[in-house]
């Protein structure tokens, strides 16, 4: 069973909603305490060994059912037999069938077929009164025959008095323990089941309000979702219930010329007259944010480099409004910053500190005061993380892709660039330049032709085009199968920053050395710095010629 936790209830200053264990049927009961931990097990435990209905549960294939458990008392004894096969599940009406239900394998649906059967019911375990009620009728059914008094006495010895005398270890915390402390202590003594999180706490407290924060949420999340929109991607689905709280906890706190912050403590501290008065407002932040993003051509859920920059995105949004939000200049600072967090790959830590600066810092760079932008002088790019950027689970390589859009790219085979609606409609993936087959039997090295440096975005009808081919092969089916001229396919090749002669002439490493520089220079266009080191020795060793 493990340990169980407990909450003392009557604190002024925590005030959560509750509720009985499910079956339980008192009303108007004023607790002693709380159980924070072990809700699922003692629910089963009271339904199996104390309540009198019968358990409602679901078998393997998710169907609903309803059992009774008993104790078969001679397995129980029979030391070789497995525990588990001890335990008797029947339906609800405590016969066991099969033939489609015609045929009944076993009927102890009344108290002299359990006595017959030797069925011992475990919802009485616990009822000391009626357990001695079936034992003494039980010896009785059987005549007070001697083996039967000595089984019954191994098996309230055994097996009885093993359940009902067992201690469950309790972790009791009082009533005055703060709410941070008591998430905190969860987190720490929780090793399974459904955790109890930031979000779980503030609703149970805004319900002593009379609000459902979880239907509140449900309503907000469509919107935050986009769900509604006319155009309607998955690109803000990684905003869950903690996250918006969140972002209401640092909006909330920068608005009340506070310490701004939104760290654990301060999101269970939000009052719930601030959430609901600065909710809307919050809304609105996230659907600038979600504007911001198609305007960075980041389109989808899978091409978003961190969801967790959302939070201080649409905070700031929330705060400079609509009007201050459209204005070019606004635009280039949130550029500026958005990029450097991504580039400096900032965002995959804990960020709450860094939360914090952005809020204070970008709002006040908007409205006009001449201060240092933390995350921007603090990000950093180096040249040579180009080699290792091999897969697409990194921030700065689904920034890099996003940036190859932003600069206009054209398929290869249909000429289009990418918008919302196309990459919406046709879902560009990303494609080898020069093919993994092609390279594996050139020779090329691994961290060279798998880096992002010799990756695009295509649409799968290029990708078919270009199989394994060398680029001069493959380039000559593409303008045969689309039917365009090469100067044509030029424009398409070199608008994915690739040098075109390079390219259909097979010279890999001129065609690296050159796409390595021009995504360097697109990068440091999108930070709004340089990077520093481009003509290092060890970025000269890497890539064997220097990129500036």
């Amino acid at each position: 069973m493990g340990a169980i936790m407990h909450l003392g209830y009557g604190s002024e200053s925590v005030r959560f909603k509750y509720r009985t264990i499910e079956g339980v049927k008192a009303e108007d009961v004023v607790p002693e305490f709380l159980v924070l931990d072990g809700q699922q097990r003692l629910t089963s435990m009271y339904r199996a060994t104390y309540s009198q209905d019968p358990v409602a549960t679901i078998t393997d294939k998710k169907k609903a059912i309803k059992r009774f458990y008993y104790l078969d008392i001679n397995k129980c004894l029979n030391d070789e037999e497995d525990r588990l096969d001890a335990i008797l599940s029947v339906p609800a009406d405590r016969m066991i069938k099969t033939n489609f239900d015609r045929d009944v394998v076993l009927d102890i649906s009344t108290r002299e077929l359990e006595f017959k059967h030797e069925m011992f019911p475990l919802n009485i375990i616990f009822d000391s009164s009626e357990r001695e009620d079936w034992a003494d009728s039980y010896k009785e059914y059987h005549g007070y025959a001697p083996e039967i008094m000595s089984k019954y006495k191994r098996f309230r010895k055994e097996i009885i008095d093993t359940i009902t005398k067992y201690k469950l270890p309790v972790i009791k915390l009082d009533k005055d323990t703060p709410r941070e402390a008591v998430c905190k202590v969860f987190e720490n003594v929780n090793t399974g089941g459904v955790a109890l999180t930031v979000f779980e706490l503030v609703t149970a407290t805004y319900a002593t309000y009379g609000h459902d924060l979880r239907k509140d949420w449900e309503s907000c999340r469509d919107q935050i979702w986009g769900k509604h929109e006319q155009l309607n991607t998955d690109v803000m689905y990684g905003v869950d219930e903690s996250a918006f709280l969140q972002t209401i906890t640092l909006y909330s706190n920068f608005c009340a010329a506070t310490m701004t912050t939104c760290k654990r403590k301060d999101i269970l501290d939000l009052p719930f007259e601030v959430y609901q008065a600065n909710k809307e407002a919050v809304l609105e932040g996230y659907r600038l944010a979600r504007k911001f993003l198609f305007s960075q051509y980041v389109f989808r859920q899978r091409d978003l480099p961190y969801p967790t920059q959302l939070i201080p995105l649409a905070a700031i949004c929330a705060v400079i409004g609509k009007t201050e939000f459209d204005k070019p200049r606004t635009q280039d600072i949130l550029s500026q910053w958005f990029w450097c967090g991504i580039m400096g790959e900032m965002y995959g830590g804990a960020n709450e500190s860094r939360y914090a600066n952005d809020i204070d810092d970008i709002v006040a760079l908007i409205r006009g005061n001449n201060v240092p932008v933390r995350t921007v002088n603090a990000s950093f790019f180096s040249a040579t993380r180009l080699l290792s950027l091999q897969t697409r689970n990194s921030a700065a390589y689904k920034g890099i892709m996003a940036l190859i859009y932003r600069e206009q790219c054209r398929d290869f085979m249909k000429g289009t660039t990418m918008d919302l609606v196309k990459s919406m409609d046709e879902s560009p993936d990303i494609h080898h330049i020069f093919p993994e087959a092609y390279c594996t039997k050139s020779g090329i090295k691994r961290e060279k032709w798998n880096s992002i440096v010799n990756k695009t975005p295509l649409l799968p009808t290029s990708n078919r085009s270009i199989g394994g081919s060398a680029p001069s092969v493959y380039s000559k089916k593409i303008i045969r199968d689309a039917n365009i001229d090469e100067s044509k396919l030029k424009i398409r090749v070199e608008s994915h920053l690739v040098d075109y002669e390079a390219f259909v002439a097979d010279d890999f490493d001129r065609y690296f050395i050159a796409r390595a520089k021009r995504l360097l220079a697109v990068i440091e266009k999108a930070m709004g710095k340089a990077v520093a080191d481009k003509g290092s020795e060890q970025t000269t060793k890497a890539f064997g010629a220097s990129l500036e």
